[in-house]
């Protein structure tokens, strides 16, 4: 079964996205593809519809926004619950983003047939920041995109690491080719600056979300905060490791 998760990006055409494509055999989930630079949606859509028998794909973004102001009510749950551990939400509303790519994007999945939180073809929106808390067992929101280049380093090696470590997971099991471990490395990532740094935090961002995509269609113990008419955002509530 082909899964894909995408750490789409929120601004417009000018910044890329990520997209892990994998596969899922039983509680093994492997990484078949990963992109870790991608511009536009058509872009997205192209690799995503170049995939035979995709059934799901979890997307780190907003994917239904009807407020015209202020948060949306999921957004506002979630930090409630996750606000204290350093995982509160960005906000979006029709004021900020206008013109969504990421509504437009799931807009398009919905006509080929990929239905919110569905059991068969499925989009669903998710959020890595609270899901690491839960599938890691962290104490707070693990820090790997702002501060100092160094820091940003930590970061993404320590994420790195725990990706690594699903490899044996009770749960599910990530598999990752050995072309892909390297950007895993400390000493890969130690060699980064700049735009590299910054798409290979895409890169980790969206293999976790492939790693989501895999737990939902395993019906892993979740909260759903929000709703398909308002919008909503599903996050695991499972140690993974």
């Amino acid at each position: 079964m082909k899964l894909a998760g995408i750490d789409l990006a929120w601004h417009g055409e000018k910044n890329p996205s990520a997209i892990a494509i994998g596969t899922l055999h039983g509680t093994h989930l492997t990484l078949d593809e990963l992109e870790p630079v991608v511009y536009g949606m058509s872009a997205v859509l192209d690799i995503i519809n170049s995939q035979q028998e995709l059934n799901g794909i979890a997307i780190d973004a907003p994917l239904i926004i009807e407020n015209q102001t202020g948060q949306r009510e999921c957004e506002k749950t979630l930090s409630r619950n996750y606000g204290s551990r350093k995982a509160s939400c960005h906000t979006s509303n029709k004021s900020l983003y206008p013109d969504s790519l990421s509504v437009n994007l799931s807009l398009n999945l919905k006509k080929q047939g990929f239905q919110h939180l569905s059991a068969h073809r499925w989009q669903i929106e998710c959020y890595p920041h609270p899901a690491m808390i839960e599938c890691f067992d962290l104490p707070e929101r693990l820090a790997y995109k702002k501060g100092k280049v160094a820091d940003k380093k930590t970061g993404q090696v320590n994420l790195a690491n725990l990706l690594l470590k699903l490899g044996t997971s009770n749960v599910l099991t990530l598999q990752l080719p050995e072309q892909i471990k390297v950007l895993l490395s400390e000493s890969y990532i130690n060699t980064l600056k700049g735009s590299a740094l910054k798409s290979n935090e895409d890169a980790l961002d969206s293999i976790f979300c492939l790693y989501i995509a895999g737990l939902y269609q395993l019906r892993a113990s979740s909260i759903t905060y929000g709703d398909t008419d308002r919008g909503y955002i599903w996050v695991p509530r499972v140690k993974c490791i």
